[in-house]
């Protein structure tokens, strides 16, 4: 139980509210993007139409990589970066580090996509951000994860606003909790037969107060990301390293060792990931080669968490001869409490520590926390539209977005489907984003009544989740038997899930459209 003095309740209720209403709809634009965002590669594999599960780290990679690195000028060897792409493909990128002539630190180098049977299909040059951009097959997956991570401005000014969104997020759960005066009483209060505004806030509460932990996680972990890169490292490469952000990466980040730059074949690459494999458990997410090609060189593989952990894993060996040297923390040469603090952050962010049960978790709290940032905006508006009559506008905006940001991002997955055989998904994937943000925009704009709008714009968002899993079969994507016979039974898992979302989504609408009807006269329902 809390108490707090009057004047200090007030004020408490003030910050909360006033923190949701300035950045509600754009921190709920992040949480809601950033709630699929977690089943990004689920909805990678679901979309891109092909059910191999075949890792390239699994197939025999070294001879690749040094005809690769053959080809390639050797002051791009400084570092390697393994990856896969596409189909299972293996993505290699040569480069060294430069900073630019405005002070920006970048990696520069060339990229290469390599097919399953060794052949270059892609090679481009360029920075880091230019070459890892999105591709025709994973522009959905890309377009979301984007989203919400930056929502799509430019660096830094993207990151920096989710950032303060994330500050925002986190004054809001903080002053939600302290204006619960019964905290405990509150998680399970709920009185359905009360006056509609304030049933609507006992859900508010309850939803708001059990995904609290949730909302604190979210908020100081995707703080964390938005101002370590864009503020963080510029401010300890100034104090510490005279504003050299190499000199920074390579004390926090890089393997001590005495230079050897004497020439020696990094060919033990096939031995490594077996070895890793072996070691974890666990496929490698991403390898990187240090100084390729000399006897100093080192390759570290990097795995998702354990089955009951919660920190990732990095494996260091040595490049020369593939020998095994030690379980390599985040950050530093030994473990350290700061680097696994800074370890954890992406698993906590994105529910990726324990498989699908964790990525299920943390959709269903991000879905609460979309239902309260929404939720608390209608309330908000509710309550001051009966002080002045001039809040209609915020309360149509409130839908508007809150209905036609998950209508938008629906038919962006439909975009996708429509143009990614044509090699046209790449453009058309956050265009069909924009065009469809358009028309919500433009429906509301021209009906203004809510009790209209609301049910056409949860209509049609019933309509694509129930059409999605059709379209993408009719768009050659793999069927179910096919799918789970070939050990992709995700597949399967998001079809049936979107078909059960759109079932419930028309079934509200139908049973409130009833409602609605049977309140009126009997004239009026004999007219409908």
């Amino acid at each position: 139980m809390i108490h707090l003095p009057k004047n200090e309740a007030k004020l408490m209720v003030a910050v909360h509210g006033w923190s949701g209403i300035l950045l509600g709809l754009v921190l709920y634009a992040v949480i809601l993007t950033g709630t699929a965002a977690v089943f990004a590669e689920e909805i990678g594999t679901w979309s891109a139409g092909h059910v191999s599960t075949s890792s390239a780290f699994e197939r025999p990679i070294g001879k690749t990589v040094e005809s690769l690195g053959a080809q390639t000028p050797s002051k791009y060897h400084e570092g390697v970066d393994l990856f896969e792409v596409g189909d299972h493909e293996l993505g290699a990128f040569f480069h060294r580090h430069e900073t630019d002539p405005d002070g920006t630190f970048v990696s520069r180098g060339i990229y290469y996509q390599v097919d399953r049977d060794g052949r270059v299909v892609d090679r481009q040059s360029g920075t880091g951000e230019e070459v890892f951009g999105p591709h025709n097959d994973d522009a959905l997956s890309h377009f979301l994860v984007d989203t919400h991570v930056r929502l799509h401005i430019p660096n830094p000014w993207g990151l920096l606003l989710t950032g303060i969104l994330g500050l925002a997020m986190l004054v809001a759960a903080i002053s939600g909790l302290m204006i619960h005066r019964h905290l405990f009483k509150d998680i399970f209060t709920l009185r359905p037969r009360a006056n509609p505004v304030l049933f609507n806030r006992d859900r508010h509460s309850v939803a708001g107060t059990w995904s609290l932990p949730f909302a604190f996680i979210l908020a100081f972990t995707g703080s964390f990301f938005s101002f370590f890169g864009t503020v963080g490292v510029p401010i300890v490469a100034m104090a510490a390293f005279g504003g050299d952000v190499q000199a920074l990466n390579d004390t926090v980040f890089g393997n001590p060792g005495k230079p050897d730059p004497r020439p020696a074949a990094t060919s033990g690459l096939d031995r490594i990931t077996s070895d890793a494999i072996h070691r974890t458990g666990e496929i490698p997410t991403f390898v990187t080669i240090e100084n390729f090609g000399r006897a100093d060189a080192k390759v570290t593989t990097f795995h998702p968490p354990e089955e009951s952990g919660v920190v990732p894993i990095s494996l260091l060996y040595d490049g020369a001869d593939g020998g095994f040297k030690q379980v390599k923390p985040l950050i530093g040469a030994t473990p350290s409490a700061g680097g696994t603090l800074a370890a954890i952050m992406s698993p906590l962010h994105f529910g990726n520590f324990a498989g699908l049960l964790s990525k299920a978790i943390w959709f269903g709290l991000g879905f609460a926390m979309c239902y309260v940032t929404l939720t608390g905006l209608r309330l908000w508006v509710v309550r001051r539209a009966i002080e002045a009559r001039t809040l209609g506008w915020l309360d149509r905006l409130v839908t508007i977005i809150g209905l036609g940001l998950p209508f938008a991002l629906l038919c962006t997955v439909a975009a996708f489907f429509l143009t990614t055989s044509s090699g046209q998904a790449l453009f058309w994937t956050p265009a069909g984003f924009l065009i469809a943000s358009a028309a919500a925009i433009l429906g509301g704009f021209f009906l203004r009544d809510r009790e209209k709008l609301a049910p056409l714009m949860e209509g049609a968002i019933g309509v694509l989740l129930l059409g999605l899993p059709l379209l993408r079969l009719l768009m050659g994507g793999p069927g179910w038997g096919v799918a789970i016979r070939e050990g992709q039974p995700i597949i399967a898992a998001v079809d049936s899930a979107l078909l059960l979302a759109g079932g419930w989504v028309i079934a509200r609408v139908a049973s409130r459209r009833a409602e609605r009807i049977a309140r009126q006269p009997a004239f009026l329902q004999a007219a409908e």
